[in-house]
């Protein structure tokens, strides 16, 4: 991937000290930066949480026989989609046409769109892109009026080979995806029979078939993916000679998905691939409770840790039991769960010593702490953050240190959003 290393800090990039602007994030780093220089709030990333997160999930995999693309729309952050190439990941999967030219910008040749293409402009970008013998690009459809609009839009475009397409299953009430296996058999038909589309194997995503771990969501999921799987043996007289893909796999259900793959028959051109993405940070949220690698309860197997963390000030302690930090809406996430209160020092550089708090409200740059203990004015507080796909978003650079203690800051995360 590009090197973005050239790219000038500017007052834009929100928590950078002062001294920065102006500089390349590599002339920056090579001064050693310490986060007490920086501006709260902050999102603070630790390099050896992502370091163990990243081995421990390319470990797993290869002694499953999996692939894994991960989902980069969680980061859009090239630096971090390395991490994970490097690891052994095949590439990057992607949720948008927008996001996918903005991956090929940034360096990617290998990516997954875990969405239909549709539009006629991207997809005559994309037979641009196809030109490149080596890009890899796969793209889903869950309806014949996906197909035909794909067929109609690529109609007449000069177009180097064809577009590979995964037939996606969903679930009634579910998200994307065709709703029963005789409706995705139909559409891998006509995909097998396209002169400009390629049928490239089976796509879902289990994520959206339940939201906790209880025994009904695990059993719903575990139906699911056999679905899907009992699809790909249908469809399978269809497929020509070239790579096939069965992919599924967020960062909740993975090793159902796995445990279920493992049935399946193999052969040196199918790829049973995850797409989970979130684990490189994990967090101390939604993904603590349901992640099967929880740092909490992975017992003596394989685990994440959490490594985002949301750092805010003290402002205002208006009456007892209340305090206000500087970050809010805008700068953590919120959607899956509020901020929890898990440190907190007199200053970045002071020590950390554990507090009981609670965040009872979040407006657009602030939140309403509820300490154990009074937090003075100009103290800070750390967060455990819940849900990295909309922490990201908020930052276009993200701090990176070696650990919360020590504080030296050892790289800058760029975003793309």
């Amino acid at each position: 991937m590009n090197d973005r290393d050239d790219e000038l800090l500017t007052a834009r990039d929100k928590g950078i000290p002062e001294r920065a602007i102006g500089m390349t994030a590599s002339a920056f780093l090579a001064t050693k930066p310490r986060l007490d220089e920086f501006w709260t709030p902050l999102i603070v990333l630790d390099d050896a949480g992502m370091q163990a997160n990243v081995a421990t999930m390319a470990a797993w995999c290869v002694e499953r026989g999996l692939e894994i693309m991960p989902h980069g729309k969680t980061t859009m952050a090239p630096e971090l989609w390395k991490r994970q190439t490097d690891a052994g990941a095949l590439g990057i999967t992607l949720a948008t046409m927008g996001q996918v030219r903005t991956g090929r910008d940034l360096g990617l040749d290998s990516i997954m769109l875990a969405n239909a293409a549709v539009d006629a402009r991207s997809l005559a970008w994309l037979a641009g892109e196809l030109a490149d013998p080596g890009f890899r690009f796969v793209c889903w459809a869950d309806s014949l009026a996906t197909v035909d609009a794909m067929e109609s839009a690529l109609n007449g475009v000069e177009l180097p080979r064809p577009v590979d397409v995964c037939v996606e299953l969903g679930a009634a009430g579910g998200r994307t995806g065709a709703r029963s296996v005789d409706e995705a058999i139909e559409i891998a038909e006509r995909l097998a029979a396209s002169d400009v589309l390629r049928l490239a194997g089976v796509a879902g995503y289990e994520g959206s078939i339940a939201h906790d771990r209880s025994p009904e969501g695990l059993a719903a999921v575990r139906t699911y993916l056999e679905t899907q799987l009992a699809l790909h043996r249908a469809i399978t007289p269809l497929y020509d000679d070239g790579e096939v893909y069965v992919t599924a796999g967020g960062s909740a259900y993975f090793e159902i998905v796995a445990d279920v793959w493992a049935a399946a028959e193999r052969d040196g051109r199918t790829r049973f691939t995850l797409r989970s993405g979130a684990y490189i940070v994990h967090d101390d949220g939604f993904y603590r409770g349901i992640s099967p690698f929880d740092e909490g309860g992975a017992g003596e197997g394989p685990h994440f840790v959490n490594a985002m963390h949301g750092i805010a000030r003290v402002v205002s302690s208006p009456e007892p039991g209340l305090a206000l930090v500087d970050a809010g809406k805008r700068d953590f996430p919120y959607d899956e769960g509020l901020p929890i209160p898990r440190a907190v020092a007199a200053d970045l550089a002071a020590p950390w010593q554990p507090t009981e708090a609670t965040v009872s409200a979040m407006n657009d740059q602030h939140s309403y702490v509820r300490p154990a203990e009074p937090l003075p004015v100009g103290s800070v507080v750390r967060f455990g953050l819940s849900h990295p796909c909309t922490a990201f978003d908020k930052w276009r650079v993200l701090p990176v240190v070696d650990s919360l203690e020590s504080g030296v800051v050892t790289g800058l995360v760029r975003t793309y959003f």
